[in-house]
């Protein structure tokens, strides 16, 4: 019998943005996913929101790096990174980034209710400054010899030989990665949230079953080793929020990333796109919706101590469960990129279909915080026997039956009825499964089921039956049965398949399957012919992706450019890679006479900026939405007014007399100019 229906609030931990989407994120945020689409399947209002973690000091140097404002950037990898997600099918109401307004007034609000509350106070602090960038830095940015083994080139705050953990201070002869230069002890003001004092509601807290017992055990510990103040602030130069009442203190980037839930929410809910649900509905201390954070291991201290402690220091209410995942391996080792299996989104659905591996990732996960390994000769033997050789098989050999001699024409009576009421003790044990975490106790159960169907077939053998022309009923009831265990199999894999759920739901008769409809009888209806829902995966194409996804060796020297009027080889020129390139937007560049940049869509090559000495033929209008031809493999230039990654080609003798190539017919962006 279904639940009431609950309210609930769901998030993946926040990918930073300054890299593509991989494994790792994958992993998350289709674990969330499917979690989010059975409480759906269930009839649970359910807003599920991420979005980049957008701040910090690597984005700044990043930026500085490319010559473009750190808005661009940010803005850039949302992009991309909404767009490889929704690839795999996960299905986020809202993927925003915490460099918005909404995100700064709420930030700003939990720090002002805190500080009233007393939880917020300032003491100096020494810290490394490199006195050629003009900044302060962090440990990542120090490096020097360990003050315990002595061993060179160690970080500020660990040593990867020994295993140290130390102060920045104690580390020998420091230097800074950014410039090279020796840094200087400076003082500075800081800001400290004091998690001390929130000590006695995180002990109750952290034992209140929000989180998982081995979650739990761990917070433990550091609870009985006392809770230390939170260094809460970052001195200028800072990509963020800047402290209210501060000149040059900007929250440190774990102080608003947490946030970014809050604004995301806050967003979707000015679009009118939050389903009817307020913020308050969901955030004041009395709500009785549920909110629910989906992380990895790595990043617990953040979210089971400072974000709880910062949320009940302003008033808010507290999350309902952190639901925490372990660390992904491939073929037992750490994804690797000289191995080729630290693979991006962007390479893995150039090659396979993403409903695989969420299959996969269904199949491994479980309640705890184990790591999962990613098995690649396990991967293809689990798709093919369980989702070509179970599920689909049951659907494909049903179907042909009844078409044949029924008009495609279901049967109305149950020819099995154990195996039918076998069927539907099933439904709850699973349903409890994927409510808790525990996929791969379901898909167990799924594919336990869809043994049961096949033996049932096998044992019954309609093709047998179906040569003798008075056991045409007897035939279409066991098919009937057959493709009713089928549609309980696609209603119970929805969360995991939802586009071949959506296929198979086309094949049944088109009506959008829920959960309950999988305690209905289907029968008496017409069924559509068949048609394959999932193929074999084939081990070469799993090995075409690793090796796409291999470091490449650093390139050759070029060669020497040739004198007017020699010639070139062929290869040379197979070396150019020419790809269309829509233009997005088109601007002057203020204090240079000849120069427009252009953003460019290079499709699976992303966006890029190219800085182009063509204003003196053409206007910024007339080039927006233009298709143009991009030399796409040259290496970025770092010019004096940006940085330029490409060149668009053009012909004449300048001036007005200057003519872009053009490609306005049948191309897509990145599409390869042959």
């Amino acid at each position: 019998m279904a639940a009431a229906p609950r309210t609930l609030f769901v998030t993946s931990a926040l990918p930073y943005a300054s890299g593509d989407i991989h494994f790792g994120h994958l992993l998350e945020h289709i674990q969330t996913d499917i979690w989010v689409r059975f409480q759906r399947l269930q009839g649970h209002r359910v807003l599920y929101c991420c979005a980049d973690d957008s701040h910090g000091t690597p984005m700044m140097l990043t930026a500085e790096r490319l010559g473009e404002a750190p808005e661009t950037l940010v803005e850039r990898y949302r992009r991309s990174h909404a767009e490889d997600l929704a690839a795999f099918y996960v299905d986020h109401d809202i993927y925003y980034t915490t460099h918005s307004e909404e995100n700064r007034q709420c930030a700003e609000l939990i720090f002002e209710r805190c500080r009233d509350a007393g939880l917020i106070f300032t003491r100096e602090v020494s810290q490394y400054f490199d006195p050629e960038k003009g900044m302060f830095l962090a440990d990542r940015f120090l490096k020097g010899t360990c003050p315990r083994c002595d061993a060179d080139d160690q970080y500020g705050d660990n040593c990867e030989k020994c295993g140290a953990t130390y102060e920045a201070t104690e580390l020998k002869a420091p230097r800074s990665t950014l410039s090279e230069a020796t840094p200087e002890l400076r003082s500075s003001e800081h800001y400290f949230f004091d998690l001390g004092k929130q000590q006695a509601f995180l002990e109750q807290w952290t034992q209140s079953g929000t989180l998982q017992p081995e979650v739990a055990n761990k917070i433990q510990e550091w609870l009985a080793a006392g809770l230390k103040p939170w260094d809460i602030s970052r001195d200028a130069p800072y990509f963020g929020f800047k402290i209210p009442g501060s000149d040059n203190k900007y929250f440190y980037v774990w102080l608003d990333a947490p946030i970014g839930y809050m604004a995301a929410l806050k967003k979707l809910e000015a679009e009118g796109r939050s389903d009817g649900v307020c913020f308050d509905a969901i955030w004041s201390a009395s709500s009785a919706a549920e909110v629910h954070h989906f992380i990895g291991k790595d990043i617990v201290n953040f979210h089971t101590l400072f974000w709880p402690a910062m949320l009940e220091g302003a008033g808010f209410r507290t999350p309902t469960r952190i639901h925490t995942h372990g660390f992904l391996t491939v073929d037992g080792t750490k994804m690797s990129k000289s191995r080729g299996t630290f693979i991006n989104a962007s390479t893995y659905r150039a090659h396979l279909d993403p409903e695989y591996l969420r299959y996969y990732f269904a199949a491994k996960l479980g309640p705890n915080t184990d790591d999962i390994d990613l098995s690649l000769d396990d991967f293809v033997a689990r798709v093919n026997a369980d989702l070509v050789g179970k599920v689909v098989n049951i659907a494909s050999r049903c179907a042909g039956f009844l078409h044949k001699q029924h008009g495609g024409q279901l049967g109305t009576r149950i020819d099995d009825e154990a195996l039918w009421a076998e069927a539907q003790a099933a439904l709850d044990p699973i349903a409890a499964a994927y409510d808790s975490g525990e996929y791969g106790k379901a898909i167990r159960a799924i594919m336990a089921l869809a043994d049961r169907a096949n033996q049932y077939i096998d044992a019954q053998k309609p093709w047998v039956l179906a040569k003798d022309p008075e056991q045409g009923e007897a035939v279409q009831a066991i098919c009937t049965l057959g493709l009713n265990l089928f549609r309980v199999l696609v209603i119970t894999l929805k969360p995991v398949l939802p586009k071949m759920a959506e296929a198979a739901e086309a094949f049944l008769g088109g009506a959008s399957l829920r959960w309950a409809d999988a305690e209905q009888w289907f029968g008496g209806q017409a069924i559509e012919p068949f048609k394959p829902l999932k193929t074999r995966l084939e081990r070469s194409a799993v090995d075409a992706m690793v090796e796409a996804s291999k470091e490449s060796a650093p390139p050759a020297p070029p060669p020497a450019a040739p004198e007017a009027g020699e010639t070139i080889d062929i290869a040379q020129f197979q070396a150019l890679d020419l790809r269309a390139a829509k233009v997005l937007n088109a601007e002057t560049v203020e204090g240079a006479d000849k120069l427009l940049r252009l953003t460019l869509d290079v499709g699976p090559l992303g966006q890029r900026t190219v800085l182009s000495g063509i204003r003196s033929a053409y206007g910024p209008e007339e080039l927006k939405g233009r298709f143009v031809v991009l030399l796409a493999n040259l290496a970025p230039r770092k010019m004096r007014f940006g940085v330029s990654e490409g060149m668009v080609l053009a012909a004449g003798p300048g001036g007005e007399d200057l003519f872009l190539l053009s490609v306005d017919r049948g191309v897509t962006p990145g599409m390869e100019i042959a």
